[in-house]
């Protein structure tokens, strides 16, 4: 252990220094609580330096937490941006076609989308912030302009609409009988001969005697035992080039006969299993221009005769108010 001196002038000689143990407690005890005073402020020093201040760290985890947040309202954007594919072909390859309209091209859709970049504010933040930032506000901008290019084919629907009143009660959009669909229109095997062939309508499943009911106002063309095995069958020429046919009957509905005008909503006749079937069921088909169409599509409204009559007496109620 080294030793402190100090030189004594009296005596002329250097003396060594000698503490008390009192005084040697004190001097050890400051000495580590200096050194312990250092190492911590080196600590926090280190520690602030590589995880932030308590203000740095708090708005970093609020940053993760709006990241996480936009991240799911990017899914919810994703969702919308589906349904509304849905809507835009319902709208091109059922409102318009049924209504004999022109569909609106991919390009008519997205004209106007691109130009000057409109989202550059977001390149001052964090990489993935501004990539995030840009990717959402541009799905964003592109859903808003095709919901006003949307809406304004919905106007446009509607004043054909009102345009071609005496066109569109003569279509076909009516259920013809309440029950669910068995099979629908395309290529399938014959329930009863087994072999693959092209299935140009829609099956109802209907017990015997269930009531068939016009989808819209036409002319009864044909009502008699038709040949290639549909049975009973009644044709309705609904003009403006639409036929339909309602196969496998068990009879017709009274005064039925070609010639006789019907008005959408009238009974016509009733279901049975009359033809080449393996049950009770309605066959029905939808011919425009000499030429067998999906029915499905033309199901838009999608109301059974009892609702349709319910909605008519309603309104015919409210008008003579």
């Amino acid at each position: 252990m080294k030793h402190l001196y100090y030189y004594d002038s009296q005596r002329c000689e250097f003396v060594i220094v000698e503490y008390s143990t009192t005084d040697k407690v004190i001097h050890t005890l400051t000495t580590w609580v200096m050194v312990g005073i250092v190492m911590a402020g080196i600590l926090v020093t280190s520690l602030a330096y590589l995880t932030g201040s308590p203000a740095e760290i708090a708005l970093r985890a609020e940053n993760n937490e709006l990241i996480r947040q936009h991240q799911h309202h990017k899914s919810n954007i994703a969702q919308l941006q589906q349904q509304l594919n849905r809507i835009a072909e319902r709208d091109n390859t059922v409102y318009r076609t049924v209504l004999g309209m022109d569909p609106i091209t991919e390009e008519e859709r997205m004209a106007g989308v691109g130009g000057a970049d409109i989202f550059s504010r977001f390149d001052g933040y964090s990489t993935t912030a501004t990539a995030l930032l840009r990717e959402t506000s541009s799905e964003l901008e592109n859903m808003k302009h095709r919901l006003s290019i949307q809406q304004a084919s919905f106007d446009e629907i509607k004043a054909f609409y009102n345009d071609n009143v005496d066109k569109v009660r003569h279509l076909p959009i009516l259920r013809p009988v309440d029950g669910i669909i068995l099979s629908g229109y395309g290529m399938r095997n014959h329930p009863v001969l087994g072999v693959r062939r092209m299935h140009e309508g829609l099956d109802f499943r209907a017990s015997v005697g269930t009531p068939v009911y016009a989808p819209g106002d036409g002319v009864i063309k044909y009502a008699a035992n038709r040949a290639g095995g549909y049975g009973l069958t009644i044709d309705i020429d609904h003009s403006h080039g639409y036929v339909t046919r309602y196969a496998h009957l068990s009879g017709f509905a009274d005064g039925i006969r070609p010639g006789r005008r019907i008005q959408r909503g009238d009974l016509i006749g009733y279901t049975g299993r009359s033809g080449v079937v393996s049950g009770p069921h309605l066959h029905y088909e939808i011919i425009r221009n000499g030429r067998p169409v999906d029915p499905l599509n033309y199901l838009f409204a999608d109301l059974t005769p009892q609702e349709y009559k319910m909605f008519t007496r309603i309104q015919l109620a409210q008008n003579e108010r």
